[in-house]
């Protein structure tokens, strides 16, 4: 098999395409001929080196893929044979055969693609439970959502329109139109304007009910400060310490002081009906039952037209420098996969 590693911390470049043996399935495991597999900015995070979470460097990142089942590990329900399916990937992701366990991985509805597959578990999985389960966004509510040209950001927006509920999004003003042809109501140019008095001129001064920030600093504070009674904010990444495209300590302090620290305390909550609240996926490893769930239900909404994932670009493996490089440029307009051939 070949597989994307990071050897050491710093720029895309570090990424080393290398080959091993083939994996064989564990006890209770699928092995997955991989067609594509998800780029998520964790994995940017990871390479430059200030991703808590990663294992010890050297290191294959990834979380999502898609392929085809080509063997199963005892245990495993022979039915699983030759299906077409997609899989969550704790790290690993960013290979061309993976083994995974059978709870992990679902068959791909008829007609699903690979890249449409490897394109759903991450981005859709965070923003289901930014909007349903911990947002509870309703239909006559307001949403914000920051980074709505990026893969949770379109995501989000799917599933808030299908609620009903009216959407405004922060994006390069190149993002726009696209944005708009989704059902964004207003779109703010986080470049040029200042989302705060934007987010309050759009409102009348009402503010939104749900705000969706991963940028963290100082835009958890705005984001707090937009929410209307009864508000949530959704903190779901820190994209503020990942400015450069290697490890800036700068940029990790700048963001560290500029977090809210002494602004969501117990008594300002109840004194402002406002709610905060944090998602990180990776730390639901122990809560596979209830990801399952929610994956279904998204896979549900995809056989009814509501999720349709947007992918933006596919690099080969040998491209995988260039797949980081596009989403740091903030290229992208919804998902960046990699494919083991194009």
């Amino acid at each position: 098999m070949r597989q994307i590693w990071i050897p050491k911390a710093g720029p895309p470049e570090v990424l080393e395409l290398r080959e091993a043996p083939d994996p064989h399935p564990k006890a209770g495991e699928i092995r997955i001929q991989v067609e594509a597999a998800g780029v998520n900015f964790a994995d940017i995070v990871g390479r430059l080196g200030i991703y808590p979470d990663l294992p010890p460097m050297p290191v294959v990142v990834g979380y999502e893929v898609a392929g085809r089942v080509d063997a199963l590990g005892e245990g495993v329900d022979t039915a699983w044979q030759d299906r077409d399916v997609l899989a969550i990937s704790r790290f690993g992701g960013y290979s061309d055969v993976i083994c995974v366990p059978y709870r992990q991985v679902a068959e791909r509805p008829p007609g699903m693609t690979a890249d449409t597959g490897a394109a759903i578990p991450v981005n859709y999985l965070t923003a289901y439970q930014l909007v349903h389960v911990m947002g509870g966004l309703r239909s006559e509510e307001t949403m914000l959502v920051h980074s709505a040209g990026g893969g949770v950001g379109i995501a989000a927006i799917q599933l808030a329109r299908n609620i009903g509920a009216r959407v405004i999004g922060t994006a390069s003003a190149r993002k726009h139109g696209f944005l708009k042809q989704l059902g964004v109501h207003h779109c703010i140019d986080y470049r040029q304007e200042d989302f705060e008095k934007r987010v309050l001129e759009i409102t009348n001064g009402a503010g939104v009910e749900l705000v969706l920030d991963p940028i963290g600093g100082a835009s958890f504070k705005k984001s707090y400060r937009v929410l209307a009674p009864s508000g949530r904010l959704g903190m779901f990444g820190i994209s503020s310490a990942a400015t450069g495209k290697t490890k800036s300590l700068t940029s990790l302090v700048k963001m560290l002081a500029l977090m809210p620290w002494f602004q969501f305390t117990p008594l300002s909550l109840i004194d402002q009906n406002k709610g905060v609240f944090g998602v990180n996926l990776g730390h639901l490893w122990d809560e596979i039952e209830r990801v399952r769930n929610w994956l279904q239900a998204l896979l549900d909404l995809y056989e009814k037209g509501v999720v349709q994932p947007v992918v933006d670009a596919t690099f080969c493996f040998h491209e995988a420098a260039q797949a980081h490089h596009y989403i740091q440029d903030r290229k992208n307009v919804g998902k960046v996969l990699l494919v083991p051939r194009k």
